[in-house]
């Protein structure tokens, strides 16, 4: 079991060996959810892959599409 000791500040440090299992580097976000209990650190998604599938297109759009609403955009 890998420990730590809690500052004044309430800061911890993540073990190494969680860090690596968890693929978190300096400057990374975590999380810190409750489950059944337990409080389970995960790492945070800020690229764009993690948001791919969240939002559903009414319709589809072409390249076309995109350089016309850009075009009316620019006009207003």
């Amino acid at each position: 079991m890998d420990t730590s000791t809690l500052t004044q500040k309430g800061q911890v440090t993540i073990p190494a060996a969680i860090r690596a299992k968890l693929g978190l580097r300096a400057g990374d976000r975590v999380a810190f959810v409750e489950d059944g209990g337990r409080i389970v650190v995960k790492p945070v998604q800020n690229d764009i892959k993690a948001a791919f599938g969240l939002v559903k297109a009414r319709r589809s759009a072409n390249l076309k599409d995109f350089e016309a609403a850009i075009r009316t955009r620019a006009t207003k």
